[in-house]
């Protein structure tokens, strides 16, 4: 079995920073991505965008990390936006009933 890897470019602007993902989001890259957003927290922009378009694949730790990372974000007065989420990531997030619990803004979307 290969090694998942997440590749995350970060992009800072004035009110908001964009972390690029490609790649996967599970229990062997969760802590890479929870790392980067933590490091942006520091220093908190009123918006992070992940750029999910990217994301190949994100398992069940990969989705609870995005939810918690939500919440730290919250608590530190900055919003965590999910952007380019793929079909196959919002049915999961329909399926487990989080897609309430992040904010996502595809732009393809009316």
């Amino acid at each position: 079995m290969d090694r998942a890897e997440l590749s995350i470019t970060v992009h800072r602007t004035g009110d908001e920073a964009v972390l690029r993902l490609a790649g996967e989001i599970d229990m062997l890259t969760a802590g890479q991505l929870a790392t980067v957003v933590n490091e942006v927290l520091a220093d908190p922009p009123p918006r992070i965008v992940l750029d999910m378009a990217g994301v190949t694949f994100c398992d069940s730790q990969g989705l609870g990390t995005l939810v918690v990372l939500s919440r730290k974000a919250s608590h530190a007065q900055s919003l965590l936006v999910l952007s380019n989420v793929g079909d196959f990531l919002l049915r999961v997030l329909d399926i487990t009933g989080l897609r309430s619990a992040l904010m996502i803004r595809n732009e393809t979307a009316p």
